[in-house]
């Protein structure tokens, strides 16, 4: 494709996305600012039509692109805008909060908000550290377990022991793990105590790797949530609000949030920075009229989330890129700057 045919696609994309509505020759032909007849763009009109690039809706219409054209569009034309400096201090502003939750939260609702489309965040929990274990023994044979983490979550688990144990072995194996290994997750304890076990008496030793094997089950679990802000803003689409079948597969997009997890770690999985997911190209977005601009939120080289805007695949892509690319690398240093803290004031 010459540079008069992605001018022409390129100019025609972006007037579709501030109109809505199909684009005549003769308005492209002026947009474009290129010194021709619109009789010649009807005629690059047609060829891109060929390739698939574009369609017309109906007889004598104006072209829209199609999921082939934006595809190319976002792959080689995009112009990305940059945030202005004030929008990203009230994003900055914004997200300096203590709660990891809240941090979520109030990125979705960012989002949604400066997009005017519906926010998403997804976050992927690998694991909980833990700052105090205590045991409280229930009968002969079973203990309740119980952890504190570093953010003053309570967790525990009931389990059995082959064997009876005394309060004060108890005790000293809650101890033990405590003082040496606060602050760790229990993968790491695994590790250790495993290592350290020929080194306990016969029965602290057995005790102890029941202790590592229960505590991961409970700390080791990955867990995966999503928050989405702003949907309703949807379906005030008009590409979705007249169409019944649109709107039902909407409803089940948004309804069954481990599809979007999926969507979001498919788009995510192997990227450092913003893609653009068109709808349409995959199950995963059946709709073509949706699309999703996403990005994985990195800390200390590892993916704790995911986070983007779900909105018409006639959205501003260049000002959408823009906005997610921030708000993802905002959201990764509040969360690297609490996981500090807590670290360092256990």
């Amino acid at each position: 494709m010459d540079n008069r045919y992605r001018k022409l696609l390129k100019t025609l994309i972006e007037q579709y996305v501030k109109e809505g509505q199909p684009i005549g020759s003769k308005a492209i032909a002026e947009s474009s600012k290129l010194e021709i007849s619109a009789a010649t763009v009807r005629n690059v009109m047609s060829d891109l039509e060929g390739m698939g690039m574009v369609k017309s809706p109906y007889t004598s219409a104006g072209r829209v692109p199609t999921i082939k054209g934006y595809r190319f569009f976002v792959d080689s034309l995009l112009t990305v805008e940059s945030m202005k400096l004030h929008e990203v201090r009230y994003i900055k502003n914004a997200l300096s909060i203590d709660a990891p939750g809240k941090i979520i939260n109030q990125a979705a609702n960012l989002l949604s908000s400066l997009s005017k489309f519906a926010g998403v965040v997804s976050t992927t929990r690998k694991r909980k550290s833990f700052r105090q274990l205590e045991f409280l023994k229930l009968s002969e044979a079973k203990v309740l377990l119980i952890f504190v983490t570093p953010e003053g979550e309570v967790l525990n688990k009931i389990f059995s022991l082959d064997k009876s144990y005394s309060q004060g072995q108890l005790q000293e194996a809650s101890n033990y793990i405590t003082n040496k290994f606060s602050g760790l997750t229990f993968g790491e304890v695994k590790r250790k105590v495993m290592k350290e076990l020929s080194q306990h008496r016969e029965d602290l030793g057995g005790l102890l790797k029941k202790i590592v094997d229960e505590g991961n089950t409970v700390l080791g679990e990955t867990e995966e949530s999503v928050v989405i802000s702003g949907q309703d803003h949807l379906f005030d689409l008009t590409e979705l609000s007249e169409n019944a079948s649109k709107l039902r597969n909407l409803y089940k997009l948004l309804a069954q949030k481990t599809q979007i997890i999926n969507l979001l770690q498919s788009i995510c999985s192997n990227s450092k920075g913003v893609r653009i997911f068109i709808g349409g190209e995959s199950a995963l977005m059946p709709e073509d009229c949706l699309s999703i601009v996403a990005s994985p939120c990195i800390v200390n080289g590892k993916v704790v989330g995911s986070l983007g805007v779900i909105g018409p695949t006639r959205m501003e892509f260049q000002r959408v890129v823009s906005l997610v690319d921030v708000t993802a690398k905002l959201v990764s240093l509040s969360i690297a700057q609490q996981e500090n803290f807590i670290e360092n004031n256990p």
